[in-house]
Protein backbone atom coordinates (compact mmCIF):
# COMPACT_ATOMS: atom_id res chain seq x y z
CA UNK A 1 0.00 0.00 0.00
CA UNK A 2 2.82 2.40 0.86
CA UNK A 3 4.56 1.68 -2.44
CA UNK A 4 1.34 2.40 -4.35
CA UNK A 5 1.03 5.81 -2.66
CA UNK A 6 4.65 6.57 -3.40
CA UNK A 7 4.14 5.72 -7.07
CA UNK A 8 1.09 7.95 -7.24
CA UNK A 9 3.07 10.85 -5.82
CA UNK A 10 5.80 10.34 -8.41
CA UNK A 11 3.29 10.23 -11.26
CA UNK A 12 1.60 13.39 -9.97
CA UNK A 13 4.90 15.23 -9.87
CA UNK A 14 5.74 14.17 -13.43
CA UNK A 15 2.32 15.27 -14.72
CA UNK A 16 2.63 18.62 -12.94
CA UNK A 17 6.06 19.15 -14.46
CA UNK A 18 4.74 18.40 -17.93
CA UNK A 19 1.88 20.83 -17.42
CA UNK A 20 4.27 23.57 -16.35
CA UNK A 21 6.49 22.91 -19.37
CA UNK A 22 3.50 23.05 -21.70
CA UNK A 23 2.33 26.28 -20.09
CA UNK A 24 5.76 27.86 -20.58
CA UNK A 25 5.75 26.86 -24.23
CA UNK A 26 2.49 28.75 -24.75
CA UNK A 27 4.03 32.10 -23.61
CA UNK A 28 4.33 34.40 -26.64
CA UNK A 29 7.85 35.73 -27.27
CA UNK A 30 8.57 39.43 -26.96
CA UNK A 31 7.96 41.19 -30.32
CA UNK A 32 11.12 42.28 -32.09
CA UNK A 33 11.31 46.03 -32.72
CA UNK A 34 13.38 46.33 -35.86
CA UNK A 35 15.36 49.45 -36.71
CA UNK A 36 14.58 51.09 -40.05
CA UNK A 37 15.79 54.15 -41.91
CA UNK A 38 13.16 56.55 -43.22
CA UNK A 39 13.02 59.70 -45.33
CA UNK A 40 10.41 62.36 -46.03
CA UNK A 41 9.09 62.40 -49.58
CA UNK A 42 8.50 65.71 -51.30
CA UNK A 43 6.47 66.55 -54.36
CA UNK A 44 8.33 68.42 -57.08
CA UNK A 45 5.39 69.26 -59.34
CA UNK A 46 4.29 72.86 -59.80
CA UNK A 47 5.40 75.94 -57.85
CA UNK A 48 5.35 75.77 -54.09
CA UNK A 49 7.12 77.02 -50.99
CA UNK A 50 9.35 74.82 -48.88
CA UNK A 51 10.58 75.78 -45.42
CA UNK A 52 13.70 74.36 -43.82
CA UNK A 53 15.17 74.89 -40.37
CA UNK A 54 18.61 76.37 -39.91
CA UNK A 55 20.86 78.34 -37.57
CA UNK A 56 22.11 81.87 -38.02
CA UNK A 57 25.80 82.63 -38.02
CA UNK A 58 28.03 85.60 -38.61
CA UNK A 59 29.00 86.18 -42.23
CA UNK A 60 32.64 86.13 -41.07
CA UNK A 61 33.53 83.75 -38.26
CA UNK A 62 37.12 82.97 -37.30
CA UNK A 63 38.48 80.41 -34.86
CA UNK A 64 41.66 82.03 -33.62
CA UNK A 65 44.51 79.82 -32.41
CA UNK A 66 48.18 80.04 -31.50
CA UNK A 67 50.83 79.12 -34.06
CA UNK A 68 53.03 77.65 -31.31
CA UNK A 69 52.27 75.38 -28.36
CA UNK A 70 52.57 76.43 -24.75
CA UNK A 71 50.83 77.29 -21.49
CA UNK A 72 48.22 80.05 -21.47
CA UNK A 73 49.44 82.84 -19.19
CA UNK A 74 46.75 85.41 -19.87
CA UNK A 75 43.36 85.75 -21.57
CA UNK A 76 42.67 89.38 -22.31
CA UNK A 77 39.05 89.11 -23.50
CA UNK A 78 35.75 87.56 -22.47
CA UNK A 79 32.62 86.53 -24.33
CA UNK A 80 30.76 89.52 -25.73
CA UNK A 81 33.78 91.85 -25.87
CA UNK A 82 34.14 94.03 -28.95
CA UNK A 83 37.75 94.03 -30.14
CA UNK A 84 39.65 96.03 -32.74
CA UNK A 85 42.20 94.80 -35.25
CA UNK A 86 45.56 94.11 -33.57
CA UNK A 87 44.14 93.95 -30.04
CA UNK A 88 45.64 91.32 -27.71
CA UNK A 89 43.43 88.26 -27.30
CA UNK A 90 45.58 85.86 -25.25
CA UNK A 91 49.20 85.22 -24.38
CA UNK A 92 51.34 82.13 -23.75
CA UNK A 93 54.17 81.84 -21.24
CA UNK A 94 57.06 83.17 -23.41
CA UNK A 95 60.04 81.95 -21.35
CA UNK A 96 60.87 78.93 -23.53
CA UNK A 97 60.77 81.06 -26.67
CA UNK A 98 62.80 83.83 -25.03
CA UNK A 99 65.54 81.28 -24.29
CA UNK A 100 65.50 80.08 -27.92
CA UNK A 101 65.79 83.69 -29.08
CA UNK A 102 68.72 84.36 -26.77
CA UNK A 103 70.50 81.21 -27.96
CA UNK A 104 69.98 82.17 -31.59
CA UNK A 105 71.24 85.68 -30.87
CA UNK A 106 74.39 84.36 -29.17
CA UNK A 107 75.00 81.93 -32.01
CA UNK A 108 74.77 84.78 -34.54
CA UNK A 109 77.34 86.85 -32.64
CA UNK A 110 79.69 83.87 -32.57
CA UNK A 111 79.40 83.27 -36.30
CA UNK A 112 79.87 86.99 -37.01
CA UNK A 113 83.14 86.92 -35.06
CA UNK A 114 84.28 83.85 -36.97
CA UNK A 115 83.38 85.54 -40.24
CA UNK A 116 85.46 88.60 -39.36
CA UNK A 117 88.47 86.39 -38.59
CA UNK A 118 87.98 84.43 -41.81
CA UNK A 119 87.75 87.65 -43.85
CA UNK A 120 90.88 89.02 -42.21
CA UNK A 121 92.72 85.76 -42.86
CA UNK A 122 91.64 85.79 -46.50
CA UNK A 123 92.85 89.37 -46.91
CA UNK A 124 96.21 88.45 -45.35
CA UNK A 125 96.71 85.37 -47.52
CA UNK A 126 95.70 87.29 -50.63
CA UNK A 127 98.39 89.89 -49.88
CA UNK A 128 100.98 87.14 -49.43
CA UNK A 129 99.86 85.52 -52.67
CA UNK A 130 100.20 88.78 -54.56
CA UNK A 131 103.77 89.05 -53.22
CA UNK A 132 104.35 85.43 -54.16
CA UNK A 133 104.74 84.42 -50.53
CA UNK A 134 101.71 82.08 -50.50
CA UNK A 135 100.57 79.37 -52.86
CA UNK A 136 97.36 79.40 -54.89
CA UNK A 137 96.15 76.50 -52.76
CA UNK A 138 96.56 78.64 -49.63
CA UNK A 139 94.57 81.41 -51.30
CA UNK A 140 91.72 79.06 -52.28
CA UNK A 141 91.57 77.62 -48.77
CA UNK A 142 91.38 81.07 -47.20
CA UNK A 143 88.69 82.21 -49.63
CA UNK A 144 86.62 79.07 -49.01
CA UNK A 145 86.88 79.66 -45.27
CA UNK A 146 85.68 83.25 -45.64
CA UNK A 147 82.76 82.29 -47.88
CA UNK A 148 81.75 79.49 -45.50
CA UNK A 149 81.83 81.89 -42.55
CA UNK A 150 79.60 84.35 -44.40
CA UNK A 151 77.12 81.55 -45.18
CA UNK A 152 77.06 80.53 -41.52
CA UNK A 153 76.28 84.11 -40.53
CA UNK A 154 73.38 84.21 -43.01
CA UNK A 155 72.02 80.92 -41.65
CA UNK A 156 72.34 82.17 -38.05
CA UNK A 157 70.45 85.34 -38.98
CA UNK A 158 67.57 83.29 -40.37
CA UNK A 159 67.48 81.18 -37.21
CA UNK A 160 67.35 84.37 -35.17
CA UNK A 161 64.46 85.65 -37.30
CA UNK A 162 62.67 82.32 -36.79
CA UNK A 163 63.20 82.47 -33.03
CA UNK A 164 61.89 86.03 -33.00
CA UNK A 165 58.78 84.91 -34.90
CA UNK A 166 58.25 82.04 -32.47
CA UNK A 167 58.46 84.53 -29.62
CA UNK A 168 55.95 86.85 -31.31
CA UNK A 169 53.56 83.92 -31.86
CA UNK A 170 53.25 83.60 -28.09
CA UNK A 171 50.86 86.56 -28.33
CA UNK A 172 47.52 86.08 -30.09
CA UNK A 173 45.99 89.24 -31.56
CA UNK A 174 42.78 89.90 -33.45
CA UNK A 175 43.26 90.04 -37.23
CA UNK A 176 40.13 92.18 -37.71
CA UNK A 177 37.63 94.05 -35.62
CA UNK A 178 34.68 92.05 -34.30
CA UNK A 179 33.05 90.46 -31.29
CA UNK A 180 34.17 87.51 -29.15
CA UNK A 181 31.57 84.76 -29.51
CA UNK A 182 33.31 82.06 -27.45
CA UNK A 183 36.42 81.54 -25.30
CA UNK A 184 37.52 77.90 -25.40
CA UNK A 185 40.55 77.80 -23.05
CA UNK A 186 41.48 78.73 -19.49
CA UNK A 187 44.53 80.31 -17.91
CA UNK A 188 47.33 77.75 -17.17
CA UNK A 189 45.90 75.38 -19.77
CA UNK A 190 48.35 73.76 -22.18
CA UNK A 191 47.35 74.37 -25.80
CA UNK A 192 48.64 72.86 -29.02
CA UNK A 193 49.24 74.44 -32.39
CA UNK A 194 45.94 75.20 -34.12
CA UNK A 195 43.76 74.53 -31.07
CA UNK A 196 40.89 77.07 -31.13
CA UNK A 197 41.29 79.64 -28.39
CA UNK A 198 38.44 82.05 -29.19
CA UNK A 199 35.73 82.40 -31.81
CA UNK A 200 35.65 85.84 -33.40
CA UNK A 201 32.64 87.05 -35.36
CA UNK A 202 32.98 90.04 -37.61
CA UNK A 203 30.91 91.79 -40.21
CA UNK A 204 27.42 93.19 -39.76
CA UNK A 205 25.64 90.73 -42.06
CA UNK A 206 24.20 87.42 -40.90
CA UNK A 207 24.00 84.10 -42.69
CA UNK A 208 21.77 81.09 -42.13
CA UNK A 209 22.96 77.55 -42.83
CA UNK A 210 20.29 75.02 -43.84
CA UNK A 211 20.31 71.42 -45.10
CA UNK A 212 18.38 70.72 -48.31
CA UNK A 213 17.26 67.19 -49.36
CA UNK A 214 18.95 65.73 -52.42
CA UNK A 215 15.68 65.71 -54.37
CA UNK A 216 15.52 69.53 -54.26
CA UNK A 217 19.15 70.65 -54.23
CA UNK A 218 19.38 70.72 -58.05
CA UNK A 219 16.65 73.41 -58.12
CA UNK A 220 18.56 75.85 -55.91
CA UNK A 221 20.91 78.37 -57.48
CA UNK A 222 23.14 81.12 -56.13
CA UNK A 223 21.38 84.51 -55.91
CA UNK A 224 17.96 82.85 -55.51
CA UNK A 225 15.71 85.00 -53.26
CA UNK A 226 14.41 83.47 -50.02
CA UNK A 227 12.45 84.49 -46.93
CA UNK A 228 13.93 84.10 -43.45
CA UNK A 229 12.09 84.06 -40.14
CA UNK A 230 13.36 83.71 -36.57
CA UNK A 231 11.59 82.03 -33.67
CA UNK A 232 12.87 84.80 -31.40
CA UNK A 233 11.38 87.51 -33.66
CA UNK A 234 7.84 86.32 -34.43
CA UNK A 235 5.89 88.04 -37.17
CA UNK A 236 8.94 89.47 -38.95
CA UNK A 237 10.19 88.16 -42.28
CA UNK A 238 13.63 89.09 -43.57
CA UNK A 239 14.59 88.91 -47.26
CA UNK A 240 17.65 86.85 -48.04
CA UNK A 241 19.75 85.58 -50.91
CA UNK A 242 21.39 82.21 -51.52
CA UNK A 243 25.17 82.70 -51.52
CA UNK A 244 26.51 79.13 -51.40
CA UNK A 245 25.13 75.80 -52.63
CA UNK A 246 26.88 72.63 -51.44
CA UNK A 247 28.15 70.12 -53.98
CA UNK A 248 28.62 67.25 -51.49
CA UNK A 249 26.26 65.79 -48.92
CA UNK A 250 26.84 66.38 -45.23
CA UNK A 251 28.23 63.24 -43.59
CA UNK A 252 26.09 60.16 -44.20
CA UNK A 253 22.87 62.15 -44.64
CA UNK A 254 21.38 62.75 -48.08
CA UNK A 255 21.17 66.49 -47.51
CA UNK A 256 23.31 69.27 -48.92
CA UNK A 257 24.40 72.48 -47.16
CA UNK A 258 23.09 75.81 -48.41
CA UNK A 259 24.11 79.24 -47.07
CA UNK A 260 21.66 82.14 -47.16
CA UNK A 261 22.68 85.74 -46.41
CA UNK A 262 20.22 88.29 -45.03
CA UNK A 263 19.78 91.28 -47.31
CA UNK A 264 19.38 93.77 -44.49
CA UNK A 265 20.83 94.13 -41.03
CA UNK A 266 18.66 94.13 -37.92
CA UNK A 267 20.07 94.56 -34.39
CA UNK A 268 17.59 91.96 -33.12
CA UNK A 269 19.17 89.23 -35.28
CA UNK A 270 22.15 87.55 -33.69
CA UNK A 271 24.37 84.56 -34.49
CA UNK A 272 23.13 81.24 -33.09
CA UNK A 273 19.39 81.94 -33.45
CA UNK A 274 17.05 79.26 -34.76
CA UNK A 275 15.76 80.26 -38.19
CA UNK A 276 13.25 79.10 -40.81
CA UNK A 277 14.21 79.64 -44.45
CA UNK A 278 11.49 79.49 -47.11
CA UNK A 279 12.42 78.66 -50.71
CA UNK A 280 10.14 78.98 -53.74
CA UNK A 281 10.46 75.98 -56.04
CA UNK A 282 8.95 76.34 -59.49
CA UNK A 283 8.40 73.82 -62.27
CA UNK A 284 6.82 73.89 -65.72
CA UNK A 285 5.40 70.43 -65.00
CA UNK A 286 2.26 70.96 -62.90
CA UNK A 287 1.80 67.23 -62.31
CA UNK A 288 2.46 65.99 -58.79
CA UNK A 289 5.75 64.16 -59.02
CA UNK A 290 7.20 62.30 -56.06
CA UNK A 291 10.55 60.53 -56.28
CA UNK A 292 11.57 57.78 -53.84
CA UNK A 293 14.77 55.72 -53.75
CA UNK A 294 14.61 52.38 -55.55
CA UNK A 295 15.39 50.51 -52.29
CA UNK A 296 12.18 51.89 -50.75
CA UNK A 297 9.92 50.17 -53.31
CA UNK A 298 9.08 46.49 -52.89
CA UNK A 299 7.17 44.21 -55.24
CA UNK A 300 5.03 41.10 -54.77
CA UNK A 301 2.00 39.47 -56.42
CA UNK A 302 -0.17 42.49 -55.60
CA UNK A 303 2.22 44.92 -57.28
CA UNK A 304 4.68 47.51 -56.08
CA UNK A 305 4.42 48.94 -52.58
CA UNK A 306 6.19 51.02 -49.95
CA UNK A 307 6.02 51.14 -46.17
CA UNK A 308 4.81 54.47 -44.79
CA UNK A 309 5.77 55.31 -41.21
CA UNK A 310 3.26 56.79 -38.79
CA UNK A 311 5.21 58.31 -35.88
CA UNK A 312 4.41 56.95 -32.42
CA UNK A 313 6.39 57.99 -29.34
CA UNK A 314 9.88 59.49 -29.61
CA UNK A 315 12.13 57.48 -31.89
CA UNK A 316 9.50 54.86 -32.80
CA UNK A 317 6.73 54.44 -35.34
CA UNK A 318 4.27 52.01 -36.93
CA UNK A 319 4.63 51.00 -40.57
CA UNK A 320 1.73 50.72 -43.01
CA UNK A 321 1.96 48.91 -46.32
CA UNK A 322 0.94 51.25 -49.14
CA UNK A 323 0.38 50.15 -52.75
CA UNK A 324 1.87 52.67 -55.17
CA UNK A 325 1.76 53.31 -58.89
CA UNK A 326 5.10 54.14 -60.45
CA UNK A 327 6.04 55.56 -63.81
CA UNK A 328 8.14 52.96 -65.67
CA UNK A 329 11.52 51.69 -64.53
CA UNK A 330 13.72 53.36 -61.91
CA UNK A 331 16.15 56.11 -62.93
CA UNK A 332 19.23 57.37 -61.19
CA UNK A 333 16.94 59.37 -58.87
CA UNK A 334 14.76 56.34 -58.06
CA UNK A 335 11.10 55.60 -58.84
CA UNK A 336 8.66 58.31 -59.83
CA UNK A 337 5.51 57.62 -57.81
CA UNK A 338 2.31 58.75 -59.51
CA UNK A 339 -0.24 57.47 -56.97
CA UNK A 340 -0.21 56.16 -53.43
CA UNK A 341 1.94 58.74 -51.63
CA UNK A 342 1.26 62.23 -50.35
CA UNK A 343 3.62 65.13 -49.97
CA UNK A 344 5.43 65.08 -46.61
CA UNK A 345 4.87 61.39 -45.79
CA UNK A 346 7.82 59.32 -44.61
CA UNK A 347 8.75 56.01 -46.19
CA UNK A 348 11.14 53.26 -45.12
CA UNK A 349 14.37 53.30 -47.15
CA UNK A 350 16.31 50.53 -45.36
CA UNK A 351 14.95 47.31 -43.88
CA UNK A 352 11.92 46.93 -46.19
CA UNK A 353 12.33 43.16 -46.57
CA UNK A 354 12.34 42.55 -42.81
CA UNK A 355 9.14 44.33 -41.74
CA UNK A 356 5.42 43.69 -42.05
CA UNK A 357 2.29 45.81 -42.20
CA UNK A 358 1.36 47.22 -38.79
CA UNK A 359 4.74 46.42 -37.23
CA UNK A 360 6.27 48.75 -34.63
CA UNK A 361 9.75 49.92 -35.63
CA UNK A 362 12.57 52.02 -34.30
CA UNK A 363 13.56 55.00 -36.47
CA UNK A 364 17.27 55.30 -37.16
CA UNK A 365 17.18 58.53 -39.12
CA UNK A 366 14.29 60.84 -39.89
CA UNK A 367 14.90 63.44 -42.62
Amino acid sequence: MRSVRFGAVICGAIIAGLCVACGQGDVAPEPVIRPVRVMEVLSTGGSRDRTFSGTSQAALESRLSFRVRGTVRRIAVKVGDVVRAGQLIAELDPRDYELLFQEAEASLRSYQAQARNAEANYARVRGLYENRNASKSDLETARTGAESAVAQVSSAQKRLEGANLQLSYAKLTSPVGGSIAAVNVEVNENVSVGQPVVVLTSGSQLEVAVAIPEILIAQIRERDPVRVGFDAIPGTVFPGTVTEVGVASTGTATTFPVIVRLDRVDPACRPGMAAEVTFRFGSADTRERILVPSVAVGEDRQGRFVFVVEPADSGFGVVQRRVVSVDGEPTGEGFEVLEGLRDGERVVTAGVSRIQDGQRVRLLTVR
